[in-house]
């Protein structure tokens, strides 16, 4: 009952932008942009011609790549940078540098290197989720609260031994934090990784279905798959945030 209560507030969102959605193509008379029900029916559509789950099942394996690759590099490095402090001073520059570049403008280079396959994407969503979990990895570690860190010392623990037992428990929840905002981010950049000449993903459906005689109810589809898609990945990763071996720094 309680979980009904607070899912409806949402749900009663939802629904106003729906109906304001589709009293206002009915409204405009617009023969392009589709109605709600238009967009659930090019659904079944796609349902129906079995290309739905493959377009889905592509861009997940390309935003799951990319992500994965992004947090094998960039949590270790964050916490490098944020630990060493002349490992800070070398690397950040490079960092600061490339981070304020837009992923879409790899594209040409993606190209260049890796071809017009899988390998392209799957480079422009790591290079989009690398450095959102570098940055956020080192402001954990340079926020941890010093009495651990004391504590620890006056025990007598090696260094090594105090980035092992403390200082990678007390960051986790920043580096929680950082895979949140670079799944996002992954997700964001999916579409604009998908118009590399690929012939799958939900990017690739966006783009086709818009110069295929103007299916914007597939296109209006697409984008709402994407959307609940990130919703569900956010979600999952929220729950990682409950774990307790994530939230012991914070409990009391």
């Amino acid at each position: 009952m309680n979980g009904l209560r607070q899912a409806l507030p949402p749900l009663a969102v939802v629904g106003a932008v729906i109906a304001a959605w589709w009293i206002s193509v009915i409204v405009s008379e617009s023969l392009i942009f589709p109605t709600p029900w238009q967009v659930v029916a090019g659904l079944y559509e796609l349902i129906e011609e079995g290309t739905l789950l493959e377009h889905i099942g592509a861009s997940l394996f390309r935003v799951g790549a990319g992500f994965f690759l992004a947090l094998a590099l960039g949590v270790p490095l964050g916490l490098l940078m944020g630990w060493v402090g002349a490992a800070f001073a070398m690397l950040n520059p490079i960092v600061q540098i490339l981070r304020p570049i837009s992923p879409i403008a790899w594209i040409p280079i993606a190209i260049l290197w890796f071809g017009v396959g899988d390998l392209s994407p799957i480079f422009l969503i790591f290079l989009s989720s690398l450095f959102p979990t570098v940055v956020q990895t080192i402001a954990g570690v340079h926020t941890i609260d010093r009495q651990y860190l004391r504590a620890a010392q006056n025990f007598g623990v090696s260094r090594m031994r105090l980035f092992r037992r403390v200082v990678i428990p007390a960051v986790l929840p920043e580096i929680i934090t950082a895979a949140r905002i670079s799944l996002g981010v992954a997700w964001l950049v999916v579409v604009a990784a998908e118009m590399i000449a690929l012939r799958s993903g939900l990017g690739f459906l966006i783009i086709d279905s818009r110069n295929a005689g103007n299916r914007y109810d597939l296109v209006v589809a697409g984008m709402a798959i994407i959307g609940v898609t990130g919703l569900l990945l956010d979600g999952g990763m929220r729950r990682l945030e409950r774990l307790r071996i994530v939230r012991w720094r914070y409990l009391r």
